[in-house]
């Protein structure tokens, strides 16, 4: 039997602004097993980044239980929440975030530090990730020596040097031109196949076409989970001059 890294039961997150409650979320109940490929999509407005906040332990839902990996995350304070969220889920943004006076090497190992490994552990770990995501020649270069895709492979990498249970991808395409989107892309189904639970929120179906489950949200709701029976996989690179 497969193991349940997520457990979602009636998710509901409503906002008060000014005298209105805005339902961002309304009952959204789902499992998500480990080594699972999860893309999460829907329009601007459907609850997806609401949701995302909330599985990634960035917030907490006004109503239901979120359990991830084991641990009832709903009803965590602050200082529990940032634990989990280093612990338990590596983060990939659609602008990077990476610290612009850091280099590569630097910028993987800091998770590291708040995990409580010491400086030699840290270096190890973080040049076996880059090596992974094919930077190894490119350690010492901070982020404006870098191109958009090497700068998503950094922040790739950093987010798996935890061996965190998912990695959660925001748009992380949205940045990047069609040659390096594929390339990236290419590296989550090369993460994926090596066991990593991947939750994709995306607005592009190419891009959600990659994933071998779709999930689609609609006025904070879910209206469609689906497997997808032919997932994109990898993908030949367009030549350098297209």
């Amino acid at each position: 039997m497969q193991e349940q890294v997520i457990n979602c039961t009636d998710l509901a997150r409503h906002y008060r602004v000014g005298t209105q409650i805005v339902k961002a979320l309304q009952s959204v109940s789902l499992t998500i097993q480990r080594g699972e490929y999860v893309a999460i999509m829907g329009p601007s407005g459907s609850g997806k980044s609401t949701f995302m906040n909330i599985i990634g332990c960035l917030d907490t839902p006004t109503r239901g239980a979120y359990v991830l990996n084991g641990t009832d995350v709903s009803k965590l304070d602050d200082n529990r929440l940032a634990e989990i969220r280093n612990k338990e889920i590596g983060f990939v943004f659609q602008t990077f975030n990476l610290l612009p006076r850091y280099t590569a090497l630097e910028n993987v190992m800091l998770p590291l530090i708040y995990a409580g490994f010491n400086f030699d552990q840290r270096k190890e770990r973080a040049l076996e990730v880059l090596d992974q995501v094919g930077l190894s020649d490119r350690v010492s270069h901070r982020p404006n020596e870098l191109s958009g895709g090497q700068r998503q492979r950094v922040a790739v990498a950093r987010a798996l040097v935890n061996r965190p249970s998912i990695i959660l991808a925001d748009e992380p395409t949205g940045n990047l031109d069609s040659r390096t989107s594929v390339e990236i892309m290419n590296l989550f189904t090369e993460i994926h196949s090596k066991g990593n639970t991947i939750i994709l929120v995306t607005h592009e179906e190419d891009i959600a076409k990659h994933a071998h489950r779709i999930i689609r949200l609609l006025d904070g709701k879910i209206y469609k989970d689906e497997l997808n029976s032919n997932p994109t996989g990898f993908v030949e690179l367009p030549p350098e001059n297209y």
